[in-house]
């Protein structure tokens, strides 16, 4: 026969006094009775939480990656806005020599060539790609300012971007290839780009390297 200690013996008693302890008090105890709403008035919902605004979004399109061809010929609304509409006519001029299997490169101030060389050889990982293969001007502008921003709030800093080759567009050359070319130079979010290597795209598509 095993013995119980006298410890678990006094647990034991301490144990069923206080559960009969409780039970004594809680005797003459009754339940609230439910109380339902007014009759008309729903149950309130709980609101969803809103959705992350993008940070790095671009209100004004039009100004900031304007559309190839519907540059202003003269600005009318200050000396700011004639000195950038000024500019991009400037981009855009420079870009009409651009062909359909010919490289762009890009770096802002203060990137180091060795990482425009890096980026060339396409030593940084891809995080993301954005293919705008078959889209108007208006669409891939869209798109592209949206794809950048949220890549942006992702924390990527390296992006491919597929614009093709404009063999469709004719004797006006390619035509969403410089576009491209001159928006990514524009946006204050990237720091450089350069053509894909073939295996990526070659002339149809550009690495992008993103502000970090």
């Amino acid at each position: 026969m095993v013995k119980r200690r006298s410890s678990d013996i006094i647990t034991a008693e301490h144990t069923t006094s206080d559960a009969s302890a409780f039970r004594a008090a809680v005797r003459d105890v009754k339940p609230l009775p439910q109380i339902l709403p007014p009759a008309g008035l729903t149950k309130l919902k709980t609101r969803a939480p809103a959705r992350k605004a993008t940070a790095h979004a671009i209100e004004d399109l039009d100004e900031a990656m304007p559309l190839i061809g519907s540059l202003p010929a003269h600005a009318s609304a200050g000396a700011a806005h004639a000195e950038a509409a000024h500019a991009a006519r400037g981009e855009a001029a420079a870009a009409d020599a651009i062909t359909a299997d010919g490289p762009l490169s890009f770096q802002r101030a203060g990137v180091r060539i060795q990482v425009v060389r890096r980026l060339r050889r396409g030593l940084y990982p891809i995080e993301d790609e954005l293919d705008l293969h078959g889209l108007s001007q208006t669409a891939a502008r869209d798109r592209l300012a949206y794809f950048i921003a949220r890549s942006r709030d992702a924390g990527y800093r390296c992006v491919r971007i597929i614009h093709g080759k404009g063999y469709r567009s004719g004797a006006r050359g390619p035509i969403l290839k410089t576009a491209v070319n001159l928006w990514m130079r524009r946006h204050t979010d990237v720091m450089a780009f350069v053509s894909a290597r073939p295996i990526d795209g070659g002339g149809g598509a550009m690495y992008v390297l993103l502000r970090a």
